[in-house]
């Protein structure tokens, strides 16, 4: 079936089969009969083909239709942006949880700091150590966090539809779902990982800088700017394997939940959250090493009786295992994945629903244009 419609913006009388009289400014007809789509105005006559068995690339965009296929139309700035929104969210909404996660990875804590749960940990510190210290360091970590997940997701989508089409031929690929999240994870720490070093000192128990600019005067002084990518090696080792487990397992649960891609919040958040808790109970060995690079935790290394400051992997690897055992590189695991779940959730519900939004106000542009054009 084929559509015929009438636009005329000038006053006219319209006396063909199937249509009506009329003087008005603008007349819409609509005629079953014929096989193309007529735009008139006193200038512009556009022509142009539409059928029902139109292809999923040339149909324009709705609220209902597959906005996953939309990618290759959008900007980059487009990703970019969703990233970045989704990525402060992401670390602020969850951020007390984070600081307790922290707190409770620490291998020789103060008496005073030692925790059961995520929840004593947070009434004991908010009444003892006042109501706004779980969010100390808040602040470098939302200056980071823009930044580097707007490179990452905008890295991911790239690097996913281009492996995709090598591998998939345009399909979902789990192996290029894998390898774009490991890709766009280089970027994303390669900016997170100083902030990451402030935030925990900051968050640490007793605490001995009084801000944000006290800690990067004091860290930079003392041991250089070489401690703020200390810890790079193990983030990456960490967080490429979780990025990869994340994203795998964000994307089977999409096939089973979301198999067509449409918009749809609830399997996004489901998705998110079943990703970020898998791949954070996964990683919690290396989060455990990069937390005692990151704070150079002067009791436990000085009970190993290591001189200077602590690097490498290996070397974390092998304090960790000194100090608790087994048991230690499992330390804080219930506080991240608490922390996880709902971040990851609310990263990706985010991210989509942005991606979905300024698709959705880009596209008509573009068709508008398109037509004008045509």
């Amino acid at each position: 079936l084929t559509w015929s419609i009438l636009i005329q913006t000038t006053p006219s009388v319209v006396t063909s089969p199937g249509r009506w009289n009329s003087s008005s400014d603008d007349v819409v007809v609509i005629h079953a009969s014929s096989p193309r789509m007529e735009l008139c105005s006193d200038s512009v006559v556009a022509t142009l083909d539409m059928s029902q068995n139109k292809s999923k690339d040339e149909e324009p965009f709705n609220s209902d239709g597959d906005y996953e296929s939309l990618p290759p139309h959008v900007s980059v700035t487009t990703h970019m942006t969703a990233g970045a929104v989704a990525g402060i969210l992401e670390h602020t909404v969850m951020y007390p949880v984070d600081s307790v996660k922290t707190r409770m990875q620490s291998l020789q804590p103060d008496p005073n700091a030692q925790y059961k749960s995520v929840y004593e940990a947070l009434k004991r510190i908010i009444r003892t150590e006042g109501i706004f210290r779980p969010l100390r360091g808040l602040n470098i970590t939302m200056i980071g966090a823009g930044p580097a997940h707007a490179l990452y997701f905008a890295c991911y989508e790239r690097v996913k539809r281009s492996l995709s089409d090598v591998i998939q031929s345009g399909g979902n690929s789990h192996l290029a779902n894998g390898v774009a999240g490991s890709v766009a994870t280089v970027l994303h720490d390669a900016v997170m990982n100083p902030a990451e070093v402030i935030k925990q000192r900051m968050q640490m128990y007793n605490s001995p800088y009084r801000g944000l600019w006290d800690c990067i005067r004091t860290v930079t002084y003392t041991e250089g700017v070489g401690a703020f990518y200390r810890s790079y090696s193990t983030q990456l080792t960490m967080n490429i394997p979780f990025q990869a487990v994340h994203f795998i397992t964000y994307e089977l649960m999409q096939e089973q939940l979301n198999p067509h891609r449409h918009y749809h919040p609830g399997s996004h958040i489901l998705s998110g959250a079943a990703a970020g808790a898998v791949s954070a109970a996964i990683t919690t060995p290396l989060d455990v090493c990069k937390t005692l690079l990151n704070t150079q935790e002067n009791i436990a290394l000085s009970s190993m009786n290591v001189s200077g400051h602590l690097t490498g992997m290996a070397n974390a690897f092998r304090t960790v295992y000194q100090l608790g055992g087994l048991s230690a590189f499992f330390k804080g695991v219930q506080a991240r994945v608490i922390y996880q779940m709902p971040s990851t959730a609310i990263a990706w519900s985010v991210y989509e629903f942005f991606k979905y939004f300024l698709t959705k106000q880009q596209l008509p542009q573009e068709h508008e244009h398109t037509i004008l054009l045509e």
